[in-house]
């Protein structure tokens, strides 16, 4: 496949032009900094992880320092960025990574794929962004990009694993650097200008070659995907429980969990999933605390 609104010359050109200036793109960024922001960044705004961010990195610049670190320091550390057990699968892949690497972030997809919680984009992220390798790296935006520019859709529909790694794999130029900077280009413009409710096309460098804006911009009619809500959800009982334990040092009565959801059932159920989740421990006298804090 080979499209001329993706055409990477220009795409890149763009890229070093206009890319937003984030820590975790600088040169002196190390891989370990790359994995701990793409850890960060799944289902979470930039705005809310690069302080965040900031602070980890100076706590814990390396693997090891993180793995030497407590899972409830993890977990409090994590604040408010959410989906915390992504906290717990970051202090796991620290330990391999010390334990089992030299305290080195490996640099092949698939010896980061056999980490604790690194899963295909992940491994794939740290790969091309920490180590300039070429491979295709696909998220939502990139696959709204390919949809669009590529096919002349107005979004990508259900994801297929398969199929998506190919149409990126054919896009990507054939010198591993330039590929690399090929696929943070794409996912830039994903997360910018070609974004999903209103999109910059004005703005954007591939305009004249995109399917999608040669078509007409037609509207997206295929599956309609879930709209995710927060409040009254699982999630945000979850997170509220959470709170109540990084909030103090050492294990709480029962009671001060109660307080703070008044469905019994919803409550109930939310902290047996923190528990089995590893996201919250039980004491032997009945108290509930985070995994190591008592």
């Amino acid at each position: 496949m080979t499209s001329p609104a993706l055409d990477p010359d220009v795409l890149v050109a763009w890229f070093d032009a206009s890319a937003r200036d984030l820590p975790w793109r600088r040169p002196e960024c190390t891989p370990w900094g790359v994995l701990v922001s793409e850890v960060m960044l799944q289902q979470t705004p930039v705005a809310r992880v690069e302080p965040v961010w900031h602070e980890w990195m100076a706590r814990w610049p390396t693997p090891s320092a993180l793995a030497a670190a407590s899972q409830a320091e993890v977990l409090r550390a994590w604040g408010k960025l959410g989906y915390p057990r992504r906290a717990l699968r970051l202090h796991a892949a620290a330990t391999a990574i010390a334990e089992e690497h030299g305290d080195v972030v490996p640099s092949d997809v698939e010896t980061l794929l056999a980490l604790p919680g690194i899963g295909a984009y992940t491994a794939r992220a740290v790969a091309a962004f920490a180590y300039g390798r070429r491979c295709p790296v696909v998220d939502t935006n990139v696959r709204r990009v390919v949809a669009r520019a590529v096919h002349g859709a107005g979004d990508a529909g259900p994801p297929s694993t398969t199929r998506d790694l190919a149409d990126v794999e054919a896009l990507l130029p054939a010198d591993e650097p330039t590929a690399a900077r090929y696929s943070a280009a794409l996912m830039e413009l994903g997360q910018v200008v070609c974004t999903a409710r209103a999109p910059r096309c004005a703005d954007c460098p591939a305009l004249d070659g995109c399917a999608w804006h040669r078509n007409g911009r037609p509207a997206y009619n295929g599956p309609a995907k879930p709209v995710q809500k927060f409040a009254g959800t699982d999630r945000q009982v979850r997170g509220l429980l959470l709170d109540v334990l990084r909030g103090t040092t050492g294990p709480v009565e029962r009671a001060r969990l109660d307080a703070v959801w008044a469905d019994a059932g919803q409550r109930d159920r939310c902290l047996d999933s923190l528990l089995v989740d590893g996201l919250v421990e039980q004491t032997d006298d009945g108290r509930f605390a985070l995994p190591g804090d008592h």
